[in-house]
């Protein structure tokens, strides 16, 4: 009985490490923000912070856990959608190489289709065949706005099978549809499945009176404005 507790309670160190990564890098800020859908959010999220070399390659390794934990060996190709998705596909297929030994390739659309040289068309990267089992990667989904673009053009490029997608962080709002996340609403009008490196519940439960850096990073006060904020955006269970 007590060991079916710990499972629950259980979070896995590389999402801990993630985490306590997001809030050293400056890339998880809490505060007062207005986010592009006009909500009023005690925290945001600005993967755009993530620019050394190092930082670079332990994201790639974070991300390439969460894949190999959530989707297994199965896949062969990494979709990283303009232009976010480019160096995220880059980085996390180098760290699956050398985590798992397992060689992965990267693919990318192009804003603006190239139409001369050897590699011109619509894409970037490896050249998606028919059979090939597809990972998309993204940053973080609060609207499935970049799935709408880029799915038809990973179906249409040829015959592949998409297996999931994987986000950074899942924010665990309503989305578009006002019902369910965007991560769940991706899921059900496409088909695939959906998984993030780590939940903004485990965010605020690991963080909840966590000293980083000497200092707390949820005190009692950000986790009502938090729990405040869910009452009002958050996913209905």
């Amino acid at each position: 009985m007590g060991e079916t507790h710990y499972e629950e309670n259980f979070m896995e160190n590389y999402k801990q490490e993630f985490i306590e990564f997001m809030v050293e890098s400056d890339v998880l800020k809490f505060g007062d923000f207005t986010l592009k859908s006009g909500r009023k959010s005690p925290f945001f999220m600005n993967a755009g912070a993530y620019v050394t070399g190092s930082q670079l390659e332990r994201l790639g390794e974070y991300y390439a856990k969460a894949i190999h934990a959530c989707y297994g060996d199965d896949f062969d190709v990494l979709f990283g959608p303009a232009y976010k998705g480019i160096p995220l596909a880059v980085v996390t297929a180098i760290a699956y190489s050398k985590l798992y030994g397992k060689e992965v390739k990267y693919c990318s659309d192009r804003k603006e289709v190239k139409d001369h040289g050897a590699d011109k068309g619509g894409l970037l990267g490896y050249k998606l065949q028919d059979g090939d089992r597809v990972i998309m990667i993204e940053d973080v989904t609060t609207s499935g706005k970049s799935m709408e673009e880029t799915v038809p053009k990973v179906k249409g490029a040829a015959d592949v099978t998409i297996v999931g997608l994987i986000v950074s962080l899942n924010r665990l709002e309503v989305g578009l549809g006002g019902k369910m996340s965007a991560l769940d609403e991706i899921k059900e009008k496409y088909g695939f499945d959906t998984n993030a490196i780590v939940t903004m519940n485990d965010v605020t439960e690991y963080l909840y009176n966590k000293e980083i850096d000497g200092k707390v990073v949820i005190d009692d006060s950000l986790k009502s404005q938090i729990d405040s904020y869910y009452d009002k955006y958050g996913v209905k269970e």
